[in-house]
């Protein structure tokens, strides 16, 4: 078996997020699975992970299925010794499951492998000259995530829905947002599933991109 490292900022194992991940890579993978939240309460991690004022804002899911809110640099050292624990175990490829940009993140031997350097060029070359837009799972994040697209030439229209909280009419207000402005729609965030998919693909009408999915999908490409 060839083992695949799988890294969340929330808590370990991601039941919603594994099965799409399983789907598609081949059943000589076997799934690794740890979480920067591993063992922390939510007290915890409200007392010491919220973000800063004007921080870069991440969201996960913690084991019970609530979610939490966390500041990028109160996670980003937990989140670089958990990559270094699985080198440790021998884990040669280690797929990081957030979508969220982490700068100067590294593994020391292991090939590390994070969708914010795949998705946002293989979007471009999905969308071409055709308008995108991205659906986010908090507010803030419709700014914090243009520098992610820009430099790729993607300039897309944002709107909100929580992957965490799975209220339809959210997806369905979030895709009728975008249907008139855009011609295909990314999910950003690896907790979206397929019905979410599906709850922005009914209420737009148009192609529906899932994060998780097309990760697995080149991920199964490469190891």
């Amino acid at each position: 078996m060839t083992k695949l490292g799988a890294i969340t900022i929330g808590q370990a194992p991601r039941k919603d997020v594994t099965p799409i991940l399983e789907d598609h890579l081949p059943p000589r993978v076997e799934l690794v699975q740890a979480g920067v939240l591993d063992g922390l309460t939510k007290d915890y991690i409200d007392a010491h992970l919220l973000p800063d004022q004007e921080a870069y804002t991440l969201t996960s899911r913690l084991s019970d299925g609530s979610s939490v809110v966390m500041g990028r640099s109160k996670i980003q050292p937990i989140l670089q010794k958990k990559i270094y624990d699985m080198e440790l175990e021998g884990i040669q490829n280690i797929l990081l499951l957030c979508t969220g940009v982490f700068p100067g993140l590294h593994a020391k031997n292991a090939y590390l492998i994070e969708p914010d350097h795949i998705i946002p060029p293989a979007v471009k070359a999905m969308v071409g000259g055709r308008r995108l837009g991205v659906i986010v799972p908090l507010a803030e994040q419709k700014t914090s995530l243009k520098p992610k697209y820009e430099p790729h030439g993607l300039y897309p229209e944002f709107a909100v829905a929580s992957p965490y909280i799975l209220d339809p009419e959210s997806f369905q207000e979030a895709a009728s947002e975008l249907k008139d402005k855009v011609d295909l729609i990314l999910l950003d965030c690896m907790g979206y599933t397929e019905k979410a998919r599906s709850l922005v693909a009914e209420a737009s009408g148009l192609p529906v991109i899932l994060s998780n999915a097309i990760m697995a999908k080149i991920v199964s490409e490469m190891i």
